[in-house]
């Protein structure tokens, strides 16, 4: 009984774990049709066919890069607060309550069945131009680049936000420090450059994984998943197809038109204009508002070289001031001196009867401490000590 009773502890807390570790997802289909999952981990391997290491860059407790990584069945998309697993027929969201995957998943929704839909309109409406209208749906936008797209435009529209949003703030903010140095501006200012610097490093991640991107031919073929599929029915064409084809209708009359039109060469396997083209233009987009940032860094350079400037200006300034008072003080000193030297208990025989001498020595100390302040100033001025 004891025993047995293990078991039934164990297992207990095996679906506990199980429940614990289960996570949200949203799933888009090639329809546009949404469903919202709750599956764990392993779940969503078997069903996307990927490794633990490639699942752990979308956990949202984690901090990860910004990655596109193309593997034999997804792509694996962590931009930002995107964090998806696209697949040849349906897309993976995780984070559904984030504010900011809501509108990506509506977008999804909107644009991911357009294609189709039309496809299946011409079909209805002319059955005898079937095989045109297939030559022209094989060489359409696969689904997966079309989830790609949508992604990177939600991502880039973000950062381009987002970047906007700091530069209505923070050109006013410089304008009024330059205008007025106080402790609240500078502060200010402080901080939207932190906010500055961490949206560059974010927007630096995307554009640096873009690059990467375009710059290696094998990672864009390995986003290539319809063609995969396509590849793979018609080497297995005898033996029949996977079970994990037939889970899908469209991935199903994909590989029926590929098998009728087997005869494809090695370049146009190979050939990733399409995504290159595609890729491209987000890298554009990405290198703008890169560039946005750049110009906004600049400006906040020289507005710290201007502000530096000034300070160096009124540190001048304050410098002159203490010269200038410095000698006035060593005038004033030799004009105390003769004060204090007359001023001692010492008696002196010219001191009687010579009622002009305090006249004489008043004026003639004072004209003495002036030329000595003259001379002091004259010669700052000589060196450029002081300003003309």
């Amino acid at each position: 009984m004891a025993r047995d009773g293990f078991f039934v502890t164990g297992d207990i807390q095996l679906a506990s774990k199980k429940k614990t570790a289960a996570s949200s997802w949203v799933l888009v289909n090639s329809n546009g049709e949404s469903t919202i999952l709750d599956m764990d981990k392993y779940a969503i391997m078997r069903r996307v066919h990927i490794h633990a290491r490639d699942l752990r860059i979308l956990d949202p407790l984690l901090s990860y890069p910004s990655t596109i990584l193309g593997r034999e069945r997804a792509i694996v998309l962590n931009l930002e607060h995107i964090k998806a697993i696209i697949t040849a027929d349906e897309v993976l969201l995780r984070d559904l309550m984030d504010d900011n995957v809501i509108p990506l998943v509506e977008e999804l929704r909107r644009r991911l069945p357009l294609a189709s839909t039309s496809f299946q309109g011409q079909e209805e409406e002319d059955l005898g131009a079937q095989n045109d209208a297939e030559a022209s749906e094989e060489n359409e936008f696969p689904f997966e680049f079309r989830a790609l797209e949508v992604a990177l435009e939600a991502i880039c529209s973000f950062l381009d936000a987002r970047t906007r949003e700091l530069e209505t703030a923070a050109y006013p903010a410089l304008d009024e420090l330059t205008s007025k140095i106080s402790s609240r501006n500078l502060d200010r200012v402080r901080k939207l450059k932190s906010a500055m610097t961490r949206l560059t490093n974010r927007v630096q991640k995307v554009r640096d994984e873009l690059e990467q991107l375009l710059d290696d031919d094998d990672d864009m073929a390995d986003l290539y998943l319809s063609r995969k599929l396509t590849r793979g029915s018609s080497s297995s064409s005898g033996s029949g197809a996977p079970l994990w084809f037939l889970a899908s209708p469209t991935i199903g009359s994909r590989i029926s038109r590929t098998s009728r039109a087997s005869a494809v060469t090695i370049h146009e396997e190979n050939d990733v204009e399409e995504l290159e083209m595609l890729l491209e233009a987000y890298f554009m987009q990405i290198d703008g508002t890169l560039n946005k940032l750049s110009t906004l860094r600049e400006y906040i350079d020289d507005t710290e070289d201007y502000i530096n400037i000034q300070l160096d200006n009124h540190r001048n300034q304050l410098i002159q001031l203490e010269l200038f008072l410095s000698s006035g003080t060593v005038c004033l000193s030799i004009y105390s001196l003769v004060a204090a030297i007359f001023g001692m208990n010492i008696p002196y025989t010219w001191k009687y009867d010579h009622g002009y001498m305090f006249k004489w020595v008043v004026i003639l100390s004072g004209m003495a401490s002036a030329s000595v302040f003259l001379l002091i100033i004259s010669y700052a001025r000589y060196k450029g000590l002081v300003g003309s």
